[in-house]
């Protein structure tokens, strides 16, 4: 842009050479702004001398050549010596300081023009406003752009993060994972000091899993996305029962209010074996993500429930069961379901997270 703007002006200023009372001193400026332009191209190029002193020094010159044209011409001229070459000065500006600073070079390039003026027409006053106008427009754009692109480089290297993060857990979930769970199971069959290696096996499993989740969870504010897994092992972790949680590999991300419901039907799951079963109780969360849907599971090493018993606490207006799970699961638009025997009680929660 410096260069077309200064092609400009030399061609403009050879065409009114005739206008100037001093020729000579109009060429010799003509000419210093001519080798200004090629000493600012090469000094803005590197980001390390684009400094406070250097854009100061670049507006001052655009002002003292806009100065110095009524000693050049006569105090009624009509069109300033470097023209539309100041436009350089106040870009940069601009772009340094945004819209603020686009601001002050625009009014300071404006006085200097207005002020020596006798007479202000119609064209003056179209240069100034436009002038005016430009510089601020022009710093609040380049602003958008630069805070668009730190958020886009935020962006790339959180997907990349996150993408890793995937990779790894995936990796873990594959191998060291299955291998502890494995162990827990063999060791708890095998009994003696076999079973206590398979419960030290399922707290390092239960450790790890809950890493894994944290790692992948994903913060938000209002109305954000979470990571559902996530949260259910950090629930399970801080409750009093022993639970066992299964997750899939990689996070399962939903609306937060979805997952801030879902986990306190799973709570509510919970605090009915603490109360039920009791604080030596077992229990176990199976989650199943599906494209549209996603499925917990909560069941405990209980007696099972009798038959009839939440009809039955449905009739006495007890419907902690019916508000605290199945109607924060149906008012998310999903389903619960609850089956019970000898081997215990399972709940089966299904919520859609399309």
């Amino acid at each position: 842009m410096r260069v077309v703007v200064t092609v400009n002006m030399v061609g403009l200023n050879a065409y009114r050479r005739d206008s100037y009372a001093h020729p000579d001193l109009a060429l010799a400026i003509v000419l210093a702004l001519v080798v200004w332009t090629g000493v600012a191209i090469w000094l803005y190029s590197r980001r390390s001398r684009r400094t406070p002193a250097l854009l100061v020094a670049d507006l001052l010159i655009a002002v003292a050549a806009i100065a110095v044209t009524p000693w050049l011409k006569s105090e009624d001229f009509q069109a300033t010596l470097p023209g539309f070459w100041v436009m350089g000065a106040l870009l940069a500006w601009a772009i340094h300081w945004h819209w603020k600073g686009g601001l002050v070079a625009a009014v300071a390039l404006s006085l200097a023009d207005l002020l020596p003026r006798q007479e202000i027409d119609q064209g003056n006053y179209g240069n100034v406003f436009l002038v005016l106008i430009g510089g601020p427009i022009v710093g609040f754009m380049c602003e958008s752009l630069q805070r668009m692109a730190r958020e886009r480089d935020a962006a790339e290297r959180a997907a990349a993060a996150a993408e890793e993060r995937t990779r790894l857990a995936r990796a873990v979930h594959d191998g060291v994972l299955q291998v502890l769970a494995m162990v827990q199971r063999q060791g708890a069959a095998a009994g003696g000091e076999w079973a206590e290696l398979g419960r030290l096996a399922g707290e390092q499993e239960r450790g790890l899993r809950s890493l894994i989740r944290q790692q992948d969870t994903v913060p938000t504010g209002s109305g954000g996305r979470v990571d559902l897994a996530g949260a259910l092992e950090a629930m399970a972790t801080a409750h009093p029962v022993r639970v066992e949680v299964a997750t899939p590999g990689g996070a399962v991300l939903v609306d937060e209010h979805v997952a801030t419901e879902t986990v306190a039907a799973v709570r509510a799951c919970l605090d009915n074996v603490l109360a039920h079963v009791g604080l030596g109780a077992t229990a176990w969360i199976l989650a199943e993500a599906a494209p549209d849907a996603i499925t917990v599971s909560v069941r405990d090493d209980g007696s099972g429930m009798a038959a009839g018993r939440l009809e039955e606490a449905a009739a006495q207006g007890r419907l902690g069961v019916a508000s605290s799970i199945r109607g924060r699961i149906e008012d998310l638009g999903g389903t619960a379901t609850v089956q019970s025997g000898e081997w215990g009680t399972e709940w089966e929660l299904s919520v859609p997270i399309a």
